[in-house]
């Protein structure tokens, strides 16, 4: 159906339930007289009448009452949606979906949803769990969070998390009678705790830097794999071994003496967390909303 036919539909609904060309002229801003062409236009094309004119009345014929019953609810349905989108945009409410890994929904999305939450009770929030790098576009999320250097070129981010470094750890029980690192290089003596990659399927090679800022990559060999960093806390405390985590998870337990921290001074600071989506997409009232109660302030 052409975008004329519609408009000719519209035309004849309007004269049908005002029962007056010259109130439905009005109501569609033209003259009664163009009005009352359309109308002839559109009987002419389907090869009936539909409105019966006295002087004094415009009603439907029996073809122009049904087609009246048959599309009128359509046409009116079409209305309340987009009466629907028109709250949308003057207001914050709808879903948002977003992708995320472990650590960033536990320790920066999750402690500022617990705020947002009461506050935008029309504003629904999926928080996906993915610890790999998903295409936000293809799985259709609304933004995704990565730390700063993961960040594609091609979209727009916002910081939600400061910087932050890992901890190399240890249990008590683990270390008992084992020498303590005392350099990356060190850790190849030891039964470590790795970490495997759900994107490209990779084992995490431990990074370090050394007092010159020069980057040292660990290839680290340990008899457990984890696709889960908190599943690598708690083989660490179980004393299986020596895990690299963020400090942030690690930090609780060392202060209560369950796990050991080594090579401090060799961990790096990386790029906090970033919301990004693309640059492209039409932001919602929500979803403005939403990027702005989960910015980071320092």
């Amino acid at each position: 159906m052409t975008r004329q036919n519609v408009n000719d539909l519209l035309a004849f609904l309007a004269v049908a339930r005002e029962g007056s060309f010259t109130k439905a002229a009005t109501r569609f801003g033209i003259s009664q007289s163009a009005l009352s062409h359309t109308i002839r236009q559109l009987e002419a094309r389907l090869g009936i009448r539909l409105l019966t004119r006295t002087t004094r009345a415009v009603a439907p014929t029996e073809a122009g009452e049904r087609l009246l019953e048959r599309i009128g609810p359509h046409f009116d349905q079409i209305e309340v949606e987009i009466d629907a989108l028109n709250e949308l945009r003057e207001k914050p409410a709808g879903t948002i979906r977003i992708n995320a890994s472990d650590f960033a929904i536990s320790s920066v999305l999750w402690p500022k949803l617990k705020r947002f939450a009461p506050k935008y009770p029309d504003i629904k929030v999926e928080l996906l769990l993915d610890n790999g790098l998903t295409d936000i576009v293809t799985e259709r999320y609304d933004a995704g969070v990565r730390m700063g250097e993961q960040l594609a070129k091609d979209m727009i981010s916002a910081r939600i998390g400061p910087d932050f470094r890992f901890a190399v750890i240890g249990s008590p029980s683990y270390l008992k009678g084992r020498s303590i690192p005392e350099k990356p290089q060190d850790l190849m003596q030891h039964n470590c705790i790795n970490y495997r990659f759900p994107s490209s399927g990779g084992l995490y090679v431990w990074e370090f830097e050394d007092e010159e800022g020069r980057e040292i990559k660990v290839h680290v060999e340990g008899q457990l794999v984890f696709n889960n960093i908190f599943h690598v806390l708690d083989a660490a405390l179980a004393g299986q071994g020596l895990g690299y985590v963020p400090e942030e998870i690690a930090l609780p337990h060392i202060a209560k003496g369950r796990l050991q921290r080594m090579l401090e001074g060799w961990s790096p600071l990386w790029d906090g967390y970033h919301l990004y989506y693309p640059s492209r997409r039409q932001a919602s009232p929500a979803f403005v909303t939403f990027v702005e109660a989960m910015r980071h302030r320092d």
